[in-house]
This record gives structure tokens, sequence and C-alpha cells, in this order.
């Protein structure tokens, strides 16, 4: 077990081989195999990928960001060129992973409910009955512009400020200050996202 453990690749492997015998058994429950499964099956990849994503914009805005200037200059390049191009990787396809997903969701529950919570319960004219597809939608549109904020602004500007693209120094500096302004947007918006997806799940379904 040891030996299985101290492999990551194989530990991924084998704990999505038990997820997926999850699915499998959730298959067997009264719904059966309905659109009703496969939201629950897109939800737990939502899920997933979204526990990544956010962990690893966490790990960057509560630990990176913040001790990197401790960090003694002839150690930085660990991080800069190993740890941090890594991470980055993992970062931006989980944002990819979790935005599809929560879409594939959003179309699943049908087109009324996609128009619903896309004009956050304008489509039709405005009542209270309304007010869950606006709580909804401003967690949907919040997580877009994360998503967006990732891949439009983040990596391009990590890619300069970590030298993956070359760059002088006030360029790499400039473009540094960027990434983390845009990172700590996204710092401020995931915990009212986060409020708007959980809390919406359990008060409105």
């Amino acid at each position: 077990m040891a030996g299985l453990l101290s492999n990551f690749r194989n530990t991924v492997i084998l704990s999505v081989i038990l997820a997926l015998v999850m699915v499998f058994a959730f298959s067997q429950s009264p719904q059966g195999v309905s659109v009703i499964y496969w939201q629950a099956v897109f939800r737990w990849l939502h899920v997933v990928f979204g526990i990544l994503w956010i962990g690893l914009l966490y790990y960057f805005n509560f630990v990176q960001i913040r001790k990197m200037p401790e960090i003694p200059a002839e150690l930085k390049p660990a991080v800069s060129k190993y740890i941090a191009p890594e991470a980055l990787f993992w970062f931006r396809y989980a944002a990819l992973g979790t935005v599809l997903m929560g879409l594939i969701i959003t179309f699943l529950r049908g087109h009324q409910y996609a128009t619903e919570t896309f004009s956050l319960g304008l489509a039709g004219g405005y009542s209270a009955a309304d007010t869950g597809f606006t709580l909804m939608g401003l967690g949907m549109w919040l997580a877009i512009i994360m998503f967006i904020n990732v891949w439009a602004f983040i990596w391009p500007n990590q890619k300069i400020a970590l030298g993956i693209v070359e760059a002088d120094a006030d360029a790499k500096a400039k473009a540094g200050r960027t990434a983390m302004l845009f990172s700590r947007t996204n710092l401020l918006l995931s915990i009212p996202m986060l409020t708007s997806m959980s809390m919406y799940q359990s008060l409105f379904g």
C-alpha cells in the first residue's frame, strides 16, 4: 500500500476507479440512467474540478504570493521555475473543467432553467419566484468572470513574470503585478461565488 501511495499517478488512477465504481452504483438508484442521473455525474465532475481550481487559487493567495517576498533570492527560482508553472497548469485547466461541467449541468436542466439563470431571472419578466434564478445566476456569472480572468489575464501575465515568455525585468515586474491583481480579484469574487453555488443547492435545489 505504501508503494501505491508513494506514486502520485497510481494513487489518482485508483481513486478515480473507485469513484467510477460509485458512479455506476448510483446508476442503480430509483432514477436510473436518466437526465437527473447525468446531472449528478456532471455535478460530481464540477465539484472535483472546482475544488482543484479554488484550492489552487487559495494556495496562490494565502501562501505563495504572501510568502514569496520573504524567500531568499537564491531560493526563489525553485518556486518560479518548478512549483508555479506546474500549479498554474492544473489551475487553468481546472478552471476550464469547472466552467464546462457547470455549463453542461445548466443545459441538462433545460432551456428554461438556462435562460432564467443566465438572465438572472429576468427572462419573461421578474417575480419573487425568480429569486433563486437571480442568486444562482450571480454565482454563475462570477465564476465565468473568474474563468476569463484566469485565461485572459492571469496566465498570459504569469508566462511573462515566470520567464516562460522572454521579457525584460521591467516587463516581468509589471506582468507579475498584473497577474497578482487579477488573482486577488478572483479571490475577492470566489467567496460570494461559492456562497451562491452552495446555498442555492440547499434552498432551491
